[in-house]
Order: structure tokens, then C-alpha cells, then sequence
């Protein structure tokens, strides 16, 4: 694993990776990578992404009325779903007393 290998810089930054380094990290076209400059020089490593989740109306209450801590804060989760348009009567959750 501690072979050298070269690669060339070309004129907008790009850096091509030899193919045998890309095979052995999973380096495929689109793959993201992060760079980190150390002691010895750039640390080019595979990028660790997690996707987004977007939240429609629905789960957003959900998840209001579901971490409701007591009536107070239920009530209050009810009249905010009733303003994203929604029954807080047909949203699955748990009351905070349940």
C-alpha cells in the first residue's frame, strides 16, 4: 500500500488520481473527496456525506406535537399545526400525557 504513484495538476486545478489509487479507495467519477493540507502535503480521502432529509408538513407535526413536555406546549403544538393546514387529530403521535 505504500507505493508511490504521480499524478499531474492541470490548468483549472484538476488532479488526476491514477487509476489503481481509485480503484483501491472507491474513487469513482462524482466521488466526493475531502482535502487537508498537512506537514507532508495534501491528504486527498473519500468525503463521508449524509443526505438531507427535508421535512414536509406532516412530519413537521409530528414533530411538534410528539415532543410536546406538557398541556401547555401540546396546546401550543396544535394551534401551529393547525397553521401548516393540518387536523392535529389526523397527525400520528403520542400526547405528552399519554
Amino acid at each position: 500500500m505504500g507505493r508511490s504513484e504521480s499524478g499531474r495538476v492541470g490548468k483549472r486545478g484538476t488532479l488526476v488520481i491514477p487509476s489503481r489509487l481509485r480503484g483501491l479507495f472507491g474513487l469513482e467519477e462524482g466521488t466526493e473527496v475531502v482535502m487537508e493540507a498537512t506537514p507532508e502535503g495534501v491528504l486527498i480521502r473519500p468525503a463521508m456525506t449524509v443526505p438531507l432529509e427535508i421535512y414536509g408538513a406532516l412530519r413537521r407535526a409530528e414533530f411538534l406535537l410528539t415532543n410536546a413536555v406538557d398541556e401547555v406546549d401540546y396546546q401550543a403544538a396544535v394551534e401551529e399545526v393547525r397553521r401548516l393546514g393540518l387536523d392535529p387529530e389526523e397527525v400520528p403521535h403520542l400526547r405528552p400525557d399519554a
